[in-house]
């Protein structure tokens, strides 16, 4: 795991090494065990390394492989690079370290754009090519990497974080209008390729981008799950009604199995996040199934407010003692919660609304104290039907579904906004649910439900907890991996039956393929979130920090939002919420808390 930039120049000129390494250095919690920048002419790239796969410096980027004309930077992990490696060496290829980057370098040289159809694992990456000057922009399936782009008439440059290309200098900051719709409507997810600014934006997932000398470029999408199902298989003496629902859940639990197996991959040990939910319940089990021995694992808790709890202890405790985890249990007091907003806000490369990210925030200071890679169960719900919002989509007629996902997953509709944003901010269309529209318009994903999970697991997966998690993790130099989000297990779980997901109050399938391996307690317990109460109850020094920022010049010169609706909402900070519960008041004051965070 690391960070990557670089820059291209379009007219001709050399590539300005000094904004490179700026972008580099601001990236430095990504990978503090090393750096480098390259360059040669008008292209430069820079990296930070965190050292997880081969650990000596033969595996230090920007790589060069003289012998086929090519320089890549890349962050992230091939977990199959060991059998891609052998097969390769069968081709003739000669390898100097035995990293992943490298395997990648040499599956480019071999199948060019198409090396990513090869590729198992997780990945952003950028490939130069020495003799006909074009570059070559990567991102994995599922958007679990990020990679950010901005482009004028003189260059293109590119990083990890949206902060790292601001540190480069020359980032046009104007607000992206339709991103800002997107932001206070689809549930403070921004689609890919926009972001919050106007000259800023995100490479789509499952995306490779290639840029010629000339600057034109193609941009190839390489991947979509496809919920078309698949005719059942089962053996011939099981009746109907139940060969479906067992033979699902096995192939669930091989997938599962294969997913985890694969994530252990590395030259350091591997830890697991366990929150004592199902997801990462499963994860420990399977590890534990498997032979690990005096595995890591780690939970969070905050101090109650509001009269919710702040932790989940017991649940991951019980894991922790059935499966015998060397078991880190963290507490977190509001002395900490506090100074740590500031950090967290830093970390965010586009504005994130949801309180977890200063949980998973403060959580992975901790753990980068014992490990640097981690296993974690993001994806479960977006890719097996854990959320809410989806039953009532069951019965949802096909043709009226997007306008029924708006209903039950929006934070409000378009006409709201109108006493919300001042006028200069308003757009005159929907912007927001003319894209889901479109995409639920799509071919495919039969019933309502399937077109549900494949927006939620292409789209507003990638933008909210996966960038949440990357993010956060990466801000302390740990590598998080989702086991859930390996793409072999989503294409399986796109092709279930959306009536199996749903069943058990959701994530059926699932928790079917959990009996007698995860303890009855976990499976069966009320779904449980990230609890961060003082976030989700604002008061105290929380409120008087929303109020200062909603109040600063900065806020005020910019004027995003109606000074009544501000002060409606500072009048009751916890009466007011979106249609999922949230906090309106700290949906508008973390817009602000970033923009100001970053100098805009």
């Amino acid at each position: 795991m690391c960070g990557l930039s670089g820059e291209l120049r379009l007219d001709g000129g050399l590539a300005d090494v000094a904004a490179v390494a700026r972008m580099t250095a601001a990236m430095e919690p990504r990978g503090p065990d090393g750096s480098g920048v390259w360059s040669n002419g008008p292209v430069a790239l820079g990296h930070r390394r965190l050292k997880i796969i081969d650990l000596s410096d033969r595996a230090a980027q920007p790589m060069v492989d003289s012998e086929l004309g090519l320089t890549g930077v890349f962050n992230g992990c091939l977990y199959n690079y060991k059998q891609l490696r052998e097969e390769l060496r069968e081709e003739g290829y000669r390898f100097f370290s035995t990293s992943d980057t490298e395997v990648l370098l040499k599956a480019y040289h071999r199948w060019g754009r198409d090396c990513v159809d090869h590729f198992k694992g997780m990945f952003a990456f950028v490939v130069a090519l020495r003799d006909s000057g074009t570059l070559v922009l990567g991102r994995d399936r599922l958007g679990i990497k990020p990679l950010y782009v901005t482009r004028d008439t003189a260059r293109l440059r590119f990083a990890s974080t949206l902060p790292a290309l601001l540190a480069g200098g020359g980032v046009d900051t104007e607000l992206d209008l339709v991103a800002l719709h997107h932001y206070m409507s689809f549930h403070s997810v921004v689609p890919p390729p926009r972001t919050i600014f106007a000259g800023v934006e995100k490479l789509p997932p499952a995306t490779v981008r290639t840029i010629r000398a000339d600057g034109t470029v193609e941009d190839h999408r390489y991947w979509a799950p496809d919920f078309t199902h698949v005719p059942e298989t089962s053996p011939a003496d099981r009746s109907p009604a139940d060969r479906s629902a067992a033979d699902w859940s096995t192939a669930v639990l091989e997938g599962l199995r294969t997913a985890v197996d694969r994530r252990m991959v590395a030259d350091v040990p591997v830890g697991v996040l366990l929150s004592g939910g199902l997801d990462s319940s499963f994860i420990v089990a399977l590890l534990a199934e498997a032979g690990q021995r005096d595995l890591t694992t780690f939970s969070i808790g905050f101090e109650a407010a509001g009269g919710e709890s702040g932790d989940e202890f017991v649940y991951s405790d019980l894991v922790a003692e059935h499966f015998g985890t060397d078991h880190h249990r963290i507490r977190i007091d509001d002395s900490r919660l506090l100074p740590a907003l500031a950090g967290a806000i830093g970390a965010m490369s586009e504005p994130m609304v949801s309180h977890d990210a200063v949980a998973f925030y403060l959580l992975s200071q901790e753990v980068s104290r014992h490990v640097k890679v981690v296993q974690s169960g993001q994806g479960a719900d977006e890719v097996f039907a854990g959320y809410d919002w989806y039953p009532p989509l069951a019965d949802v007629p096909r043709a009226d579904a997007a306008e029924s996902y708006a209903r039950v997953f929006f934070d409000r509709r378009h006409d709201a906004l109108v006493g919300i944003l001042n006028p200069v901010y308003l757009l005159d269309d929907d912007a927001a649910f003319d894209f889901v529209r479109r995409h639920f318009d799509q071919p495919g994903a039969e019933t309502s439900v399937d077109a549900a999970l494949r927006l939620d697991t292409t789209v507003m997966l990638v933008d909210d907890p996966v960038k949440r998690v990357d993010n956060m993790t990466m801000a302390w130099g740990l590598e998080a991996r989702t086991p859930f989000l390996d793409h072999d297990l989503v294409e399986l779980a796109a092709a279930c039956p959306p009536e199996l997901k749903l069943a058990e109050d959701g994530k059926g399938v699932l928790k079917r393929a959990a009996r007698g391996l995860v303890p009855d307690e976990v499976i069966d317990r009320t779904k449980g979130y990230f609890p961060v109460p003082a976030i989700r109850h604002l008061s105290g020094p929380y409120l008087e920090m929303v109020r200062e920022a909603l109040a600063a010049p900065a806020a005020k010169s910019r004027a995003l939002f109606r000074p009544e609706y501000v002060e409606r909402l500072l009048a009751a900070p916890s009466t007011h919420r979106t249609t999922l519960g949230a906090s309106q008041l700290w949906q508008v004051a973390l817009l602000e808390l970033w923009l100001q965070n970053h100098g805009v």
